[in-house]
């Protein structure tokens, strides 16, 4: 039986950079965490633009359409 596999001892992954670990958390190290902070930010701030420009777009359109049918 000397082709057993290795065990792999357990660990998880970054959810920053994927990169194993062992230890508590969700991040490998305080760099990936306030990377992915920054990140996080940015991509609220992107879906906050988009859904401003959604309800921008629809108040334009009702107005255009409203005085329309005037």
């Amino acid at each position: 039986m000397a082709d057993q596999p290795e065990r792999i001892p357990q660990h998880r992954h970054c959810r920053n950079c994927g990169k194993a670990f062992t230890g508590d958390g969700e991040f490998c190290g305080e760099e990936c965490k306030t990377s992915a902070g920054a990140g996080a930010k940015k991509k609220i701030r992107k879906l906050l633009f988009i859904w401003l420009a959604i309800v921008g777009a629809t108040a334009v359109v009702s107005v255009i359409y409203f005085m329309a049918q005037s």
